[in-house]
C-alpha cells in the first residue's frame, strides 16, 4: 500500500466513557460520555470519509464502545458500506452474550478483547475492577462458540512480562486469530515505572519470535515497531527458509513501515485527528476538516511519514523503512516526536546505512 495516500488502519474512539479504571489507560477514561462526542449522523459522515481511502481496516474503540447506545447502528453502517469492521469492547457487564451476538449480526469481522494476565489476580489488578478477567474469558469463549473471530490484546509491562507464556496458552485455548501485544506509552494513566527497559523489550521480542514459529495464531505489536527489526535480524542470522518461520515473517511484514501517522490514523471521540491514540498532537478535526486531506497533506502527518526527518540513531538506521521507531514513545519520553525511540537497544551500522 501507498501509505502517503491511505492508511492501513483507522481507529475511531467513539467514546471515552468506560466503567473500568485501568492503571495504564491511554484515555484516562471516565464513567460518563462527553457531551461533545460525535453524533450518530456525524459518525456516518466520518465512515463515508474513511471509505474513500479504499479498503482500510476500521476499528471502533473507546473507552468502551458499548457505552454508546447507537454502536450497533454505527457498526451496521460501517459494514454496509464495505468497511472491514472490528470492535474493541471493554470486559464489563455490558458485554453480554447478546451484545457479542449483535456484533456478529451487524457485520463485525473481529472482536478484540484485552487480557493482561492469565488469571484474575493479575488482570483485575490492571483493570481496577474485580470480575474483569472472568468477563473477558466469557466473551472470548462465547465468540468462539458462535464463530466470531477474536483478537487478544495484551499491554506488556513489568507487571506481567513474566506471565506472557501463560497468556499465550489462553490465546491458543480460545482459538484467537491474532495476539496483539501493546507496548506501554507513558501517557494518560500509564506510569513510567511500569515501562520495560530497552533490553527487556528484546527479551519479549525473543519470546514472541520463537512462539510465532509454532503458534496457531498471528502475533503482532502495537508501539513496538522495532520488533520488525528484530524479526529481520533473526531471519538473517538464521539464513532461514524454513516454513515454520513464515508466520513470524508474514505478520511482521504485513505491517512493515506502519507507524504513527504512516498507515495509521486515529479519530477521537470529539473528532480530533491524531497520528495515533498515543501521540496527543492534533492535525485537524473531522467536523471541519477532510480526514483524507489531513492524512495526506497535513504537515504533521507528512513529517511523520518522512523517515529522512528522523533524528538520532533512528535517522541513520538501516531498518528505518520497516521500523522507524515509535513516534509516540519518542514524544512521551523526550518531548520530540522525531527523536530516536528511547526503548531500542539497536546501534545502526553507520557505513551500511550511508551506503543504503
Amino acid at each position: 500500500m501507498n501509505f502517503d495516500q491511505a492508511p492501513l488502519l483507522v481507529i475511531w474512539e467513539v467514546t471515552q466513557a468506560c466503567d473500568l479504571a485501568c492503571v495504564h489507560c491511554r484515555a484516562s477514561a471516565q464513567p460518563d460520555r462527553h457531551p461533545n462526542e460525535l453524533t450518530t449522523e456525524e459518525g456516518y459522515r466520518l465512515l463515508d470519509q474513511i471509505r474513500t481511502f479504499g479498503d482500510p481496516l476500521m476499528v471502533f474503540t473507546g473507552g468502551d464502545p458499548l457505552k454508546r447506545p447507537d454502536i450497533y447502528s454505527l457498526i451496521r453502517y460501517s459494514a454496509g458500506i464495505g468497511l472491514r469492521t472490528n470492535v474493541t469492547p471493554s470486559a464489563t457487564p455490558l458485554l453480554t452474550a447478546e451484545a457479542i451476538e449483535r456484533f456478529k449480526e451487524n457485520g463485525v469481522n473481529r472482536m478484540a478483547i484485552s487480557l493482561d494476565g492469565p488469571d484474575a489476580a493479575t488482570h483485575d489488578d490492571f483493570r481496577g475492577i474485580p470480575g474483569t478477567f472472568d468477563r473477558a474469558m466469557f466473551a472470548l469463549r462465547h465468540a468462539q462458540k458462535i464463530g466470531l473471530d477474536t483478537q487478544l490484546q495484551t499491554t506488556v509491562t513489568r507487571r506481567n512480562m513474566a506471565k506472557l507464556p501463560q497468556v499465550a496458552e489462553i490465546a491458543r485455548e480460545v482459538g484467537t486469530k491474532m495476539w496483539s501485544l501493546f507496548f506501554l506509552i507513558v501517557t494518560g494513566r500509564a506510569a513510567e515505572a511500569d515501562d520495560l527497559q530497552a533490553e527487556e523489550y528484546e527479551q519479549v521480542f525473543e519470546f514472541m519470535y520463537n512462539l510465532s514459529k509454532t503458534a496457531p495464531f498471528g502475533i503482532k505489536t502495537t508501539e513496538a515497531m522495532h520488533y520488525r527489526r528484530y524479526v529481520a535480524q533473526r531471519m538473517k542470522d538464521e539464513h532461514t527458509t524454513r516454513p515454520e518461520s513464515e508466520n513470524a515473517r508474514s505478520v511482521a511484514w504485513r505491517t512493515a513501515g506502519v507507524s504513527d501517522g504512516k498507515g495509521f490514523v486515529f479519530v477521537s471521540h470529539t473528532g480530533e485527528i491524531f497520528p495515533s491514540g498515543f501521540l496527543p498532537i492534533t492535525a485537524g478535526n473531522v467536523l471541519h476538516d477532510s480526514l483524507t486531506d489531513v492524512y495526506r497533506n497535513s504537515e504533521l502527518f507528512r513529517s511523520l511519514r518522512d523517515t529522512d526527518l528522523r533524528e538520532g540513531k533512528c535517522g541513520i538506521c538501516e531498518y528505518k523503512k520497516i521500523c522507524g521507531g515509535s513516534r509516540s514513545r519518542a514524544y512521551a519520553l523526550t518531548g520530540d516526536y522525531l527523536a530516536a525511540d528511547p526503548r531500542c537497544v539497536y546501534q545502526p551500522h553507520l557505513v551500511d546505512a550511508m551506503v543504503g
